[in-house]
C-alpha cells in the first residue's frame, strides 16, 4: 500500500492540490492500493498532556489506517519557516511511541517540497529526510522541489504546468520502481 501525505493542516492550503494530482495519477499507474492522508482533515486537539502515554483515538486511527499497512509514503510538504510544518512532526512523534517498527522500519518514502518562493522547500525536505531516516525509513534520492506554486495552478487549483507534470511523472516512475 502507498500513502500520499499532504503535510499541512491549514484549511484551503495549496499543498493538497499537488498531492491530489499525484494521488489520482498513482491510482492509474499501479495496482497497489493508494490512500490519501490530508493533515488538514485532522479534527480536534491531537496535542494533550499525555499524548505519548494514552494516545487519542484519532492518533491510533490514522496510524492504523495510513502508517502501519503502508510500505511506501509520499510526503508533500509546504515550506513553513524554512522547514516543514510542525503538525507533520507532531504526527510522526505521536505515532512513534506505539508500533514504531510497524509504522516506519524498512519502509520507503518520497518527498516533494512545495513553496511559493524559489527554493521549493529544499531545507525542509532535508529536515524531513533526516527524521525519516532516524525512524528507519529509506528516502528516495529524488526529492522534488516545486517553486513559485501560484504560477503552476490555474484558477480552479489544477496543476497546469507541463514541466511540472513531467517532473512529477519522473518522480512517480522512480518511486514506483524504488
Amino acid at each position: 500500500m502507498i500513502t500520499i501525505i499532504s503535510g499541512s493542516n491549514r484549511k484551503d492550503n495549496k499543498t493538497v492540490h499537488f498531492a491530489k494530482y499525484v494521488y489520482l495519477k498513482l491510482q492509474e499507474k499501479t495496482n497497489d492500493e493508494v490512500r490519501f492522508f490530508d493533515l488538514s482533515g485532522i479534527e480536534g486537539n491531537v496535542i494533550s498532556d499525555d499524548m505519548y502515554k494514552n494516545q487519542t483515538t484519532s492518533v491510533k486511527e490514522f496510524q492504523d489506517t495510513y502508517f502501519i499497512p503502508s510500505s511506501k509514503f509520499w510526503f508533500f510538504i509546504p515550506e513553513y519557516n524554512g522547514s516543514y510544518p510542525g503538525i507533520l512532526k507532531l504526527v510522526l512523534d505521536a505515532i512513534s511511541v506505539r508500533e514504531l517498527q510497524h509504522s516506519f522500519s524498512n519502509k520507503k518514502a518520497c518527498i516533494t517540497g512545495i513553496a511559493s518562493g524559489r527554493a521549493g522547500n529544499l531545507r525542509g525536505m532535508d529536515h524531513l529526510s533526516d527524521v525519516l531516516n532516524h525512524l528507519g525509513m529509506y528516502v528516495h534520492p529524488n526529492k522534488n522541489p516545486i517553486s513559485s506554486i501560484y504560477k503552476l495552478l490555474d484558477s480552479d487549483n489544477k496543476v497546469m504546468d507541463e514541466n511540472l507534470e513531467k517532473s512529477l511523472d519522473l518522480q512517480m516512475k522512480q518511486f514506483l520502481d524504488f
